[in-house]
């Protein structure tokens, strides 16, 4: 298919809060690594800015990042500052809080809910920016998220983050926030070979309550982010690709957004290229048959 013309409004909108953003967005954590942001050898700096660049071109006005997205030699904030700041005025940009890393790469447990102020802190500073558009309390196996998420709740209230998010939750979880403050986005695994009861049901209830559900790892699926974001796709997600004249990878974007309205994919990249090809995926329609298909054949497979 046709890449180059196609921008990220093709697979529509969604509000978060009184925000509006292309459902097609940009995850950045594949900007500081050749695998993942603590995996591989860092790609080239310049390359990954003319990334960013082309994003905005192509009408992306959602980049999900965190502080620990960094490398030896690379940090996703900060290449987004680089290279976008000042920032377009239709632009969100997503963090997350929660889980943390030292300087030298090593992950700390859990911060706990009197740390997040500094973590919040630290993602503005490396932005560049006096607030932030949307942070996502990450769990980290709490059986309860309501002290760290109260926590967020109180930086809301002094204006340091606009609107809150969850991720890595159950439906339990998403109830027990939203009793302490709104949540307008919840962020977890979930791809066409990589889902789960708890996901699936968080899916259908996000859905009824205008909550948007943001997939990570919808590409590399059960592969998770080791993975390429290519290869090892079966026979009925190249069958699709073959249909459309797309690649599987497109396939496996457009079945996520078809999966609600309310769902908005955040692909990442450090190619400007597969940047182009994922926003393109946008505007690919599945039909039903297809859907049927593609669903079949995870069935089997899982």
């Amino acid at each position: 298919m046709t890449t180059e013309t196609i921008t990220a409004d093709a697979a529509g909108t969604w509000g978060l809060g009184d925000l509006t953003v292309n459902r097609v967005g940009f995850g950045a954590m594949r900007l500081t690594g050749s695998a993942a942001f603590h995996l591989g050898t860092p790609g080239d700096r310049e390359r990954s800015i003319a990334v960013l660049h082309r994003a905005i071109e192509l009408g992306v006005n959602h980049i999900d990042t965190a502080a620990f997205y960094f490398s030896q030699t690379r940090s996703a904030n900060e290449l987004i500052n680089s290279a976008l700041a000042p920032y377009p005025d239709d632009l969100l940009i997503a963090t997350k809080v929660g889980p943390y890393r030292d300087y030298h790469g090593d992950w700390g447990t859990s911060a706990r809910p009197d740390q997040l102020r500094g973590h919040v802190e630290e993602n503005l500073r490396q932005l560049g920016r006096d607030h932030l558009d949307l942070v996502y309390l990450r769990r980290m196996r709490q059986e309860s998220v309501a002290e760290h998420f109260g926590a967020l709740a109180e930086l809301r209230e002094a204006g340091l983050v606009r609107y809150l998010g969850l991720s890595d939750v159950e439906p339990r979880h998403l109830a027990e926030a939203r009793a302490i403050a709104p949540v307008v986005s919840v962020e977890n695994r979930y791809g066409l070979d990589s889902r789960d009861p708890a996901t699936e049901e968080l899916l259908r209830v996000c859905g009824e309550q205008g909550i948007a559900f943001v997939p990570f790892y919808a590409v590399a699926g059960a592969r998770g982010p080791r993975a390429a974001a290519t290869g090892g796709d079966d026979e009925a997600v190249r069958a699709v690709a073959r249909a459309h004249d797309a690649s599987p990878t497109q396939v496996r974007i457009a079945w996520t957004l078809h999966q609600g309205p309310h769902v908005l994919a955040i692909p990442g990249t450090g190619n400007p290229d597969h940047l182009a090809e994922n926003v393109a995926a946008g505007a690919l329609r599945l039909t039903d048959e297809e859907l049927r298909r593609l669903d079949g054949a995870r069935g089997a497979a899982g």
